[in-house]
């Protein structure tokens, strides 16, 4: 189904270009492995080479933005309106692809459809561009900033706005960690109208059990955190809301903050007062973390570092781009950096089963600065903000292992699948959406871990490309 025509787009803020700082520029997310699909596709029994493992039982899902049409005037890549992209795998078919804009109220109108209706947190009714992913039952889009998550189908179709029965206070957020531990889904969400950042917990039963305010100044971006058996670990970084931002009618009014004190916060999980503690770092700039865990009274926490001030409006760091350890140590005051690979790297993902624990690998996607026309890697050149690899770490031996895709391929976030849901850490499978330059189109990629840099164990073809965009889910059977 074509989108039948354009549309403004329904983003939470404003949507005109910052005065004092440089624009992205937009043309280059509309364009090559960037660019915007314009059709929903279904499509059954995909072609697969390779043999797909018949322990994969379940949905591949991916969000990302994706304007409606090359006239929409969405000035910033974060804000095109949302569209799912899913795989569904079983007995070793891949029976279904399909692709779905998330139909908020803008975006049904514009597709000619009614809007299901449904809570919308401050006036911002948004189509969720950012994460999909399942919880007691329930397939959600989410974004940040303030806005409500929407509800899918299992087959992708919009079912409104979630506020989680009535039970969610604001808005909500683009990222969350699950405890398997206890069934509990945390979140922490921001919005430029709080004097607070709220830790949200959704219960197994698809509820909120419990939410804490933590006082902060100034308005900061929280995209992502993390979480450990004893806390919530807070990035308090200097991109932060700009009220002159705001006032030029900006499409994103956050902006780089040189007086905010980059800092980052211990919420106990558990106790009566629940009160943070802070501990400073160097100016930098965290769009996500892979993993966080206690080690006796310290915390580590591992993330991609942006060193030095970053433009938000402009999607580009002055330092460089690495992965990092952090270990807060409460005793001592203090944070311990170390750089654990110095490659340019984005969109860091762990066995998801090993999440707030002490974890050994973890994945992530090639990748420089989104403002460059080339990024250098390895002594290659390749265009854009993604290039055509994917890491694996060893965290216990420091061994780095890389997958190329070949020349002209892209590839975003990696995914790990369990071979059985009690199956070892790396035993299993690393799933992404590749851009096939050959066919025009995208695979489904499934590579072994535990023989990450050989050649995949099965590729499905698909019948559509599937733009560079966000984060995804593996959303696994029963």
């Amino acid at each position: 189904m074509t989108a039948g025509g354009t549309t403004m787009p329904d983003h939470p803020m404003p949507d005109h270009p910052m005065s004092d700082h440089p624009v992205l520029d937009r043309s280059r997310f509309l364009e090559g492995a960037f660019a915007p699909v314009t059709e929903e596709v279904t499509a059954f029994d995909l072609p697969v080479t390779g043999s797909l493992p018949a322990e994969l039982h379940g949905r591949y899902l991916r969000n990302g933005p994706n304007p409606l049409g090359l006239d929409d005037p969405v000035q910033h890549w974060f804000l095109g309106p949302g569209m799912v992209h899913g795989v569904r795998l079983r007995d070793g078919r891949a029976e279904w692809y399909r692709n779905r804009w998330v139909r908020s109220r803008q975006v049904a109108e514009a597709l000619g459809e009614r809007w299901a209706g449904g809570p919308v947190h401050a006036g911002m009714d948004f189509a969720a561009n950012t994460h999909v992913l399942a919880h007691a039952g329930r397939t959600l889009a989410t974004v940040e900033g303030g806005a409500l998550p929407y509800e899918l189908t299992d087959e992708l179709e919009t079912v409104g706005p979630c506020d989680f029965d009535g039970t969610l206070p604001g808005g909500y957020a683009a990222h969350t960690k699950l405890d398997r531990r206890t069934g509990d889904l945390h979140a922490v969400a921001y919005f430029w109208g709080w004097d607070h950042v709220q830790h949200v917990v959704i219960g197994p039963d698809g509820r909120v059990s419990s939410t804490a305010d933590v006082p902060v100044a100034d308005g900061p971006m929280m995209h992502d955190f993390a979480l450990t058996e004893r806390y919530v670990v807070l990035l308090d970084l200097p991109v932060t809301f700009s009220m002159q931002a705001a006032a030029s009618g900006s499409s994103l009014p956050y902006g780089w903050n040189p007086a905010h004190q980059a800092r980052v916060g211990l919420l106990p999980r558990e106790g009566s007062t629940r009160a943070v503690r802070w501990f400073e770092v160097d100016p930098c700039w965290v769009f996500h973390t892979l993993n966080a865990y206690d080690d006796g009274d310290r915390v580590v926490v591992d993330l991609c570092r942006y060193a030095g001030s970053y433009d938000l409006s402009a999607l580009s760091g002055q330092g460089r781009l690495t992965l990092d350890r952090w270990t807060v140590d409460p005793t001592t005051g203090r944070v311990g950096q170390q750089r654990l690979d110095d490659r340019p790297q984005e969109f860091p993902r762990t066995d998801e089963r090993v999440v707030a624990r002490p974890y050994r690998y973890g994945y992530s996607a090639v990748t420089g600065e989104i403002s460059r026309a080339t990024v250098q890697v390895d002594g290659t050149f390749t265009d854009g903000a993604f290039a055509d690899a994917l890491l694996k770490h060893d965290l216990a031996t420091g061994r780095v292992e890389e997958h190329r895709f070949g020349r002209n391929a892209t590839v975003g976030e990696a995914v790990f699948a369990p071979s059985a849901p009690d199956a070892a850490e790396d035993d299993g499978y690393v799933l992404a959406f590749v851009h096939d330059p050959d066919r025009g189109a995208a695979d489904l990629v499934v590579l072994a871990a535990q023989d990450f840099a050989g050649g995949p164990v099965a590729r499905v073809h698909l019948p559509a490309r599937v733009p560079l965009g966000f984060h995804g889910s593996w959303i696994a059977d029963g």
